[in-house]
């Protein structure tokens, strides 16, 4: 089974691309509880009442790598409201020409999951709201939890 896997080649330097990844309040929830920037650090994402999920960050490389383990989750949508409890999403930097990609991958988050089509529509946003983050300094965060 596939893990959902997203990605996107931006000029900006990998340096760039890290702090908006590590910026998730300028990409995905302006109210996210807790820090996002260091390995060790913990935050909470809500979206209203149908999504609810833990974070800890077990790996950051600067420039290069950011790793989320999901350790607690509520998706209230679906009957296993713990589908994410469990899974890692990784963010890959690498530079070749002059252009910096960034490799979005949710392992765990795949297609036998009954959240799998709602969720990776969600990344989908998401992951281009962190790239229009990269390129002009605005993203499209969720502005209230």
């Amino acid at each position: 089974m596939e893990d959902l896997k997203i990605s996107f080649t931006v000029s900006e330097t990998p340096h760039e691309v890290f702090e908006a990844v590590t910026n998730v309040r300028g990409w995905w929830s302006a109210t996210l509880e807790g820090e996002s920037a260091h390995q060790g650090d913990e935050f909470i994402y809500r979206h209203g009442d149908l999504h609810y999920s833990r974070h800890r960050l077990t790996e950051v490389v600067p420039d290069k790598k950011v790793v989320w383990l999901t350790t607690d989750s509520s998706i209230n949508f679906v009957d296993d409201k713990t589908e994410w409890t469990g899974t890692t999403i990784i963010f890959e930097i690498g530079r070749k020409d002059g252009e910096t990609t960034l490799e979005f991958t949710h392992y765990g988050l795949v297609p036998a999951l009954a959240c799998f089509e709602a969720c990776s529509g969600g990344w989908r946003y998401y992951i281009e709201s962190l790239r229009q983050l990269i390129v002009s300094g605005e993203g499209h965060p969720d502005k209230k939890g």
